[in-house]
């Protein structure tokens, strides 16, 4: 089953990042590999921040929807997604988010999933850790087009 983390620092203000990554709905606009999202719930719980939601994710002819349950936790920063059915015998991410010095934002995004059918998971696990800096370059390149160089 695929794992691997990806850290990057970007010149963008925490808060921002945090809303670009919980603005599920817009993945499809910048996020590769990503064709539809729609959320179902969203409601606060306290300080969390709960969302349902679909992606519908693929490559080539493979295409297909999971719904996640999204948590946002306003005290720690993070953000924890596990999904709730689909085609993925499981799924966790988690994004971290700590300020560094001169506006700079550490996010950390940590991703274990299996996909139930066993051919795809076993091409998966081939190219994942290259997906998965694509994804991460797609949530950079987005931050910098929305808030450009913006400082704490």
């Amino acid at each position: 089953m695929p794992k691997a983390s990806v850290k990057r620092l970007i010149e963008c203000k925490k808060k921002d990042l945090i809303e670009l990554v919980l603005d599920i709905e817009k993945y499809p606009e910048f996020v590769p590999f990503c064709f539809d999202a729609k959320i179902y719930e969203n409601k606060k719980d306290g300080d969390l921040q709960k969302i349902i939601a679909d992606l519908t994710i693929g490559k080539g002819p493979f295409k297909d929807t999971y719904k996640s349950d999204v948590a946002f936790n306003e005290k720690t920063d993070s953000i924890y997604v596990k999904n709730i059915e689909g085609p993925l015998n499981h799924l966790t991410n988690n994004w971290t988010f700590t300020d560094k010095n001169n506006g700079i934002t550490e996010i950390t995004f940590d991703i274990d999933f299996e996909i139930k059918n066993k051919f795809l998971n076993s091409l998966m696990v081939v190219s994942f850790q290259f997906g998965l800096e694509k994804i991460a370059d797609a949530f950079q390149k987005r931050a910098e087009e929305l808030f450009g160089n913006s400082k704490n």
